[in-house]
């Protein structure tokens, strides 16, 4: 009896987790149809495949097709004395687990298979991180596209999406979505308009001697990283430099690049810019590359205090390049957090004009510490997280 798509999907993962062995003789009608039929059994079971040999014949394209267990077979040792940029993990044990097809006619019939594995399976929190299946769905994609489009980071959009399809069903890791924005990426900056932007930093320079900027080129020498600074800029730092502000919170149209200015204070109360750069991404990488630059267009003085948001990736970039910097969270970024975890409480203009006395009327550390200490007594917020 022939079986389609649909069936095999109801044969091989069923909602409730249970899975139906594969058995000799069950037809298919594609390779595509061949490949989801093990695969989807491989995830449901807990390990990874990938494509083997094929071999052909006169008659057929395709005679016979293998999908091997991803622990298959053993790299081929390379000659020890090759120089090699980075060496990776080998994780093949020769697993012996795999399933032939046999096509005639169009119809790709299990000639054999065999599920013994000689290592251990995924277990249900580890199955997303298994290669073969790990995929960004178009749809998915195009909403990682319009959120990101729309000023929201990256890691917030894979949470959302991670929540919503819940994390027993998504299919990628925040490092797929990471390196899907960044091909994305890549698909929208031309060379062109990467040449204007040297072009454009060299004339500025030949303007102002001092003009300082720094390119990231990437392993494809694309530009994804930028940075500069004018003459100008060097001279506030100089004076203003002690407290730094630097945020990622704007996005450019185009390309969908990261802003990052560097501004501060000076003595009249007005901003000042010392210095901006366009990031590709936000990893812990770009910033620290980014700090880094900094510094060395800086004269290498690293600033006492500098204030960003709650970024996990840019607090550790801090603590690798300005290690001797007091690392403090916005304020702002603090109110909008505040509000947002405790929408319930601030309809309360009691609570609010007390919180709001906290954040903006205390003149001393212990002034804050007694009114916060009031404040949670007064709302019994004592077990509020």
């Amino acid at each position: 009896m022939e079986t389609n798509q649909d069936e095999i999907v109801h044969l091989v993962g069923k909602q409730d987790n249970s899975v139906e062995e594969i058995k000799v003789g069950l037809k298919v009608h594609s390779e595509k149809e061949a490949y989801n039929l093990y695969n989807q059994f491989a995830l449901s079971k807990g390990f990874s495949i990938r494509r083997g040999n094929k071999r052909r014949s006169m008659t057929e394209p395709i005679r016979q097709r293998k999908f091997l267990c991803s622990k298959s077979g053993y790299h081929e040792h390379e000659d020890i004395g090759k120089v090699t940029k980075f060496n990776r993990l080998d994780i093949r044990t020769s697993c012996q687990a795999k399933i032939c097809f046999t096509i005639k006619n169009g119809v790709w019939v299990v000639s054999y298979f065999n599920d013994y594995h000689n290592h251990h399976l995924a277990t249900s929190e580890e199955r997303i991180n298994l290669r073969s299946r790990r995929k960004i769905l178009e749809g998915h994609g195009d909403v990682i596209r319009s959120m990101v489009a729309a000023g929201i980071k990256q890691t917030s959009s894979y949470s959302f999406l991670r929540k919503e399809i819940g994390f027993e069903n998504i299919t990628f890791t925040k490092r797929d979505c990471h390196n899907f924005l960044r091909i994305e990426r890549e698909k929208l900056i031309e060379v062109g308009d990467a040449q204007s932007i040297i072009d454009f930093f060299k004339y500025k320079q030949a303007e102002d001697p001092m003009f300082f900027y720094s390119i990231q080129v990437d392993q494809n020498n694309r530009l994804p990283n930028f940075f500069w600074r004018d003459g100008r800029s060097k001279l506030d730092y100089d004076c203003f430099g002690d407290v730094l502000m630097f945020d990622t919170t704007y996005r450019t149209n185009k390309y969908n690049l990261v802003c990052a200015p560097f501004v501060e204070i000076n003595n009249h109360w007005n901003t000042i810019l010392f210095s901006c750069a366009f990031l590709s991404n936000e990893t812990t990488e770009s910033f620290t590359w980014l700090f880094e630059t900094f510094l060395e267009a800086m004269g290498h003085r690293q600033p006492k205090s500098i204030f960003t948001d709650q970024d996990q990736l840019m607090m550790k970039a801090i603590e690798i390049a300005l290690p001797e910097s007091s690392h403090r969270l916005c304020m702002w970024h603090i109110s909008n957090n505040a509000k947002q975890h405790l929408a319930s409480r601030f309809v309360n203009a009691e609570f609010k004009a007390q919180f709001n006395k906290c954040f903006y009327g205390c003149e001393s550390e212990t002034e804050f510490e007694s009114s916060w200490a009031t404040m949670i007594e007064n709302f019994e917020l004592q077990d509020h997280a």
